[in-house]
Protein backbone atom coordinates (compact mmCIF):
# COMPACT_ATOMS: atom_id res chain seq x y z
CA UNK A 1 0.00 0.00 0.00
CA UNK A 2 1.53 3.27 -0.90
CA UNK A 3 2.28 5.85 1.46
CA UNK A 4 0.95 9.38 0.06
CA UNK A 5 1.87 12.22 2.26
CA UNK A 6 -1.84 14.05 1.38
CA UNK A 7 -5.25 12.36 2.10
CA UNK A 8 -6.64 11.23 -0.55
CA UNK A 9 -10.39 11.94 -0.66
CA UNK A 10 -13.05 10.23 -3.22
CA UNK A 11 -16.68 11.96 -3.77
CA UNK A 12 -19.94 11.61 -5.96
CA UNK A 13 -21.26 13.91 -7.82
CA UNK A 14 -24.95 13.41 -8.36
CA UNK A 15 -26.27 13.89 -4.99
CA UNK A 16 -23.19 14.62 -3.17
CA UNK A 17 -21.48 17.62 -5.19
CA UNK A 18 -24.82 18.34 -7.00
CA UNK A 19 -28.71 17.49 -6.62
CA UNK A 20 -29.82 13.88 -8.30
CA UNK A 21 -31.02 15.55 -11.46
CA UNK A 22 -29.20 12.63 -13.92
CA UNK A 23 -28.44 13.07 -16.87
CA UNK A 24 -28.66 16.62 -16.12
CA UNK A 25 -26.41 18.41 -13.50
CA UNK A 26 -28.65 19.61 -11.26
CA UNK A 27 -27.79 22.38 -8.41
CA UNK A 28 -24.80 22.66 -6.09
CA UNK A 29 -25.79 21.00 -3.18
CA UNK A 30 -25.47 23.38 -0.20
CA UNK A 31 -21.71 24.07 1.15
CA UNK A 32 -20.33 21.18 -1.09
CA UNK A 33 -18.44 23.37 -3.43
CA UNK A 34 -17.11 25.50 -0.42
CA UNK A 35 -15.84 22.47 1.49
CA UNK A 36 -14.05 20.72 -1.55
CA UNK A 37 -12.05 24.04 -2.32
CA UNK A 38 -11.34 23.95 1.45
CA UNK A 39 -9.74 20.43 1.07
CA UNK A 40 -8.02 21.48 -1.78
CA UNK A 41 -6.44 24.69 -0.53
CA UNK A 42 -5.34 21.99 2.61
CA UNK A 43 -3.44 19.90 -0.06
CA UNK A 44 -6.36 16.66 -0.11
CA UNK A 45 -6.20 14.86 -3.39
CA UNK A 46 -9.97 14.61 -4.50
CA UNK A 47 -11.06 12.17 -6.77
CA UNK A 48 -13.98 12.76 -8.94
CA UNK A 49 -16.09 8.79 -8.05
CA UNK A 50 -19.34 9.02 -9.70
CA UNK A 51 -21.30 6.24 -11.81
CA UNK A 52 -21.11 8.80 -14.81
CA UNK A 53 -19.00 8.18 -17.69
CA UNK A 54 -18.29 9.27 -21.46
CA UNK A 55 -20.14 12.34 -21.88
CA UNK A 56 -21.62 12.60 -19.26
CA UNK A 57 -18.48 12.22 -16.70
CA UNK A 58 -17.23 14.90 -18.97
CA UNK A 59 -19.96 17.39 -18.44
CA UNK A 60 -19.67 16.46 -14.24
CA UNK A 61 -15.77 17.46 -14.55
CA UNK A 62 -16.52 20.82 -16.68
CA UNK A 63 -19.07 21.63 -14.18
CA UNK A 64 -16.35 20.95 -11.42
CA UNK A 65 -13.80 23.31 -13.37
CA UNK A 66 -16.63 26.01 -13.74
CA UNK A 67 -16.94 26.04 -10.06
CA UNK A 68 -13.17 25.85 -9.07
CA UNK A 69 -12.82 22.14 -8.31
CA UNK A 70 -9.91 20.33 -9.51
CA UNK A 71 -10.29 17.04 -9.45
CA UNK A 72 -6.98 14.56 -8.50
CA UNK A 73 -8.31 11.78 -11.05
CA UNK A 74 -11.67 11.29 -12.61
CA UNK A 75 -13.12 7.67 -11.98
CA UNK A 76 -9.88 6.12 -10.62
CA UNK A 77 -6.56 6.47 -8.48
CA UNK A 78 -3.62 7.42 -10.92
CA UNK A 79 -1.08 5.85 -8.39
CA UNK A 80 -2.63 2.46 -7.06
CA UNK A 81 -1.54 0.22 -10.64
CA UNK A 82 1.98 0.35 -8.93
CA UNK A 83 0.67 -1.64 -6.03
CA UNK A 84 -2.57 -3.67 -7.21
CA UNK A 85 -4.62 -4.28 -10.36
CA UNK A 86 -8.13 -4.20 -8.53
CA UNK A 87 -10.54 -2.34 -9.68
CA UNK A 88 -11.75 -0.42 -6.55
CA UNK A 89 -10.55 2.69 -6.24
CA UNK A 90 -8.14 3.22 -3.23
CA UNK A 91 -8.74 6.65 -1.18
CA UNK A 92 -8.49 7.45 2.84
CA UNK A 93 -11.97 8.78 2.94
CA UNK A 94 -14.96 8.13 0.36
CA UNK A 95 -18.01 10.89 0.44
CA UNK A 96 -20.99 9.82 -1.18
CA UNK A 97 -24.71 10.47 -0.17
CA UNK A 98 -25.38 6.26 -0.80
CA UNK A 99 -22.42 5.76 2.11
CA UNK A 100 -24.05 4.31 5.40
CA UNK A 101 -23.24 7.09 8.18
CA UNK A 102 -22.84 9.63 5.37
CA UNK A 103 -24.94 12.79 7.22
CA UNK A 104 -27.45 13.85 4.82
CA UNK A 105 -30.14 16.55 4.11
CA UNK A 106 -33.52 16.42 3.31
CA UNK A 107 -33.99 17.42 -0.76
CA UNK A 108 -36.49 21.35 -0.30
CA UNK A 109 -37.10 19.93 -4.03
CA UNK A 110 -40.65 18.33 -4.19
CA UNK A 111 -39.84 14.38 -4.57
CA UNK A 112 -36.11 15.00 -4.27
CA UNK A 113 -33.78 12.21 -3.38
CA UNK A 114 -31.84 13.35 0.50
CA UNK A 115 -28.37 14.68 -0.33
CA UNK A 116 -24.90 14.81 1.45
CA UNK A 117 -25.18 17.37 4.34
CA UNK A 118 -21.88 19.03 3.61
CA UNK A 119 -21.64 20.96 7.31
CA UNK A 120 -21.75 17.10 8.79
CA UNK A 121 -18.84 16.29 6.49
CA UNK A 122 -16.94 18.88 7.89
CA UNK A 123 -17.76 18.39 11.43
CA UNK A 124 -16.55 14.19 10.81
CA UNK A 125 -13.08 15.58 9.53
CA UNK A 126 -10.06 15.81 11.34
CA UNK A 127 -8.90 19.30 12.13
CA UNK A 128 -5.64 18.48 10.62
CA UNK A 129 -7.24 17.76 7.36
CA UNK A 130 -8.72 21.19 7.35
CA UNK A 131 -5.66 23.27 8.11
CA UNK A 132 -4.18 24.97 4.59
CA UNK A 133 -1.27 24.11 3.76
CA UNK A 134 1.56 27.35 3.01
CA UNK A 135 2.54 25.92 -0.33
CA UNK A 136 -0.95 25.98 -1.81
Amino acid sequence: MPQHDRVIIAIDFDGTLVDHRYPEIGDPVPGAVETVKMLQRAGCCWILLTMRSGAFLDKAHVWCTEHGLYPWALNHNPEQHSWTNSPKIYAHWYIDDAAIGCPLLANPRPGGRPMVDWEGIRDLLPASVLIERDSQ
